[in-house]
């Protein structure tokens, strides 16, 4: 009976991390950070284009943290949009942060 509430234990995290990418959710835990690039701010939106609701902005220089990346609506020839880790929806076109380290993972 130990044995399989322990197996049950460490299986549910590692299900839970599986993603196949296909509803656009990072399960793996990871983040990214970048920095924001646009000396007027970004906007954060509620999806990948700017058709999509805007949510906040951030400032030149703020450091965000980055789930995934997905393509989207191109920004000045950039189809890639980052899905920000400091909420649940959302999103900011590659043109406006530089990724600080290794590049985000697609989602």
């Amino acid at each position: 009976m130990c044995g399989a509430l322990a197996a049950a234990v460490i299986a549910g995290p590692a299900l839970a991390a599986d993603t196949d990418g296909s509803d656009g959710e990072d399960r793996t835990g990871t983040t990214y950070e970048g920095r924001v690039v646009a000396r007027s701010g970004l906007v954060v939106r509620s999806g990948p284009s700017k058709h999509y609701r805007a949510l906040g902005s951030k400032q030149y220089g703020t450091v965000v943290g980055i789930t995934c990346r997905v393509k989207g609506q191109r920004v000045q020839g950039n189809p890639v949009w980052y899905k920000l880790s400091d909420a649940t929806y959302a999103w900011s076109s590659e043109r406006d942060i530089v990724s600080n380290g290794e590049r985000p993972r697609w989602c």
